[in-house]
């Protein structure tokens, strides 16, 4: 009878640790993170600064992309003019 008393402790001890092993990971996992905030509203601004930072990088692209068509247009209007000023010289 003793035996018996023991391992239905046993049992149930090893249950409840498991348990609260498990059901921690589970409920806890979607509202609150090892910060200790909310899950949701960390991610939604990391999400939010990582918007802004590819937004910026955008911009900057564009803006080198835009100076380097200009460069090139310049280049191009400027290499037929260099021609014309080079050929009666060299006549």
């Amino acid at each position: 009878m003793l035996a018996l008393k023991y391992k239905k402790t046993a049992l149930l001890i090893s249950l409840c640790l498991l348990f609260g092993l498990v059901l921690p990971e589970l409920t806890l996992a979607d509202s609150v993170n090892s910060w200790g905030g909310d899950s949701g509203s960390i991610d939604a601004g990391k999400a939010a600064a990582q918007r802004e930072a590819i937004a910026k990088r955008k911009e900057r692209i564009r803006k080198q992309k835009e100076a380097e068509a200009q460069k090139a247009a310049e280049t191009q209007q400027g290499q037929p003019v260099e021609e014309k000023k080079e050929t009666p010289a060299n006549q």
